[in-house]
């Protein structure tokens, strides 16, 4: 069986309902991967790597890992921290805004938990997944010990995967993500950036600007998303364009890169070609983008994906 590690941060989201009524559900962006994933490629272990604390809303969490069919064998529990929690707004046209309470997040403790026995089980996988956001969250004097795993288990064969995923609330600096991101797209296999993020850090403006920009590292497959215009793809040195259908109907952006992470890298371990993995992942993207909140309800998800 194939097996992949999310490693990140979940989070309690808030979205509202009326003037009056929030609903709760749980989501961040490589948890949301993770689950579209498992839902797509059942046969493939898909697990997450995170801290959460013993909480009441660290324990509802935990289970909805377990009811996801996630692996939690590296979820760990902080004595005396919580999880974050954010709200999420949307307007007319489907973009989110976000406010966040995340500064006392048991993830950021998480590189605290590192030990050789955790090294050995993340190097029992195919793939490790993290993201700017992982990277972000993460507590700075921790990022040294994170980055020598991350070699290590390069040295064991895993794949390294990374979404640059920028959030600039999440930094002290440009200078200080663009320091990081550099040792990435280093050790990074496979990389998914979207323009987006990248203009923001760097001043593209195209998928190739990005794929120029990226030129500089000794990555084997980059995926370029360009929200609903198009991925372009270079993979073991071929270049291919893949066209998106946009959806007319959207109601909630959120997690639509994040679905189309998990399902494209569940399709890669699949051994499905480039552009059937796109396809797919480009699919799982629109279902999502039609449905409020992050986590679109499995039956709903399932049945969308079945009838496309």
């Amino acid at each position: 069986m194939k097996k992949i590690f999310f490693l990140g941060e979940c989070m309690l989201e808030l979205r509202a309902i009326d003037e009056s009524t929030l609903n709760q559900s749980f989501a961040g962006d490589v948890y949301n991967s993770a689950v579209y994933l498992k839902r797509c490629f059942n046969s493939i272990n898909s697990a997450i790597v995170t801290a959460l604390g013993t909480d009441a809303i660290s324990q509802k969490m935990r289970h909805c890992f377990v009811q996801e069919q996630l692996g939690t064998q590296l979820v760990f529990a902080h004595s005396d921290k919580v999880p974050g929690v954010y709200y999420i707004e949307t307007d007319d046209q489907g973009e989110r805004s976000f406010t966040y309470w995340r500064n006392d997040s048991a993830a950021r403790k998480l590189i605290d938990f590192y030990n050789p026995t955790v090294i050995d089980e993340l190097a029992s996988g195919d793939m490790l997944f993290f993201s700017g956001i992982s990277l972000a969250v993460i507590e700075p004097d921790t990022r040294a010990i994170f980055w020598q795993s991350i070699h290590t288990l390069k040295a064991a064969g895993v794949k390294v995967v990374f979404d640059p995923n920028y959030r600039a609330r999440l930094w002290q600096s440009v200078e200080e993500t663009k320091q990081q991101y550099a040792l990435a797209f280093q050790c990074a296999d496979i990389t998914l950036p979207g323009v987006e993020d990248l203009h923001a850090l760097y001043g593209v403006d195209s998928v190739e600007d990005v794929l120029a920009h990226l030129s500089d590292y000794d990555i084997n497959e980059v995926v370029i998303k360009n929200g609903p215009e198009s991925v372009l793809t270079m993979v073991d040195g071929q270049l291919q364009r893949h066209t998106i259908t946009p959806v007319d109907n959207v109601v909630d952006t959120t997690s639509a890169g994040d679905a189309f992470n998990g399902v494209y890298l569940g399709a890669r371990l699949s051994g499905l070609p480039v552009c059937e993995a796109v396809s797919k992942a480009a699919k799982a993207a629109a279902v999502v983008i039609q449905q409020p909140g992050a986590i679109t309800a499995k039956a709903v998800f399932n049945q969308a994906m079945a009838d496309s």
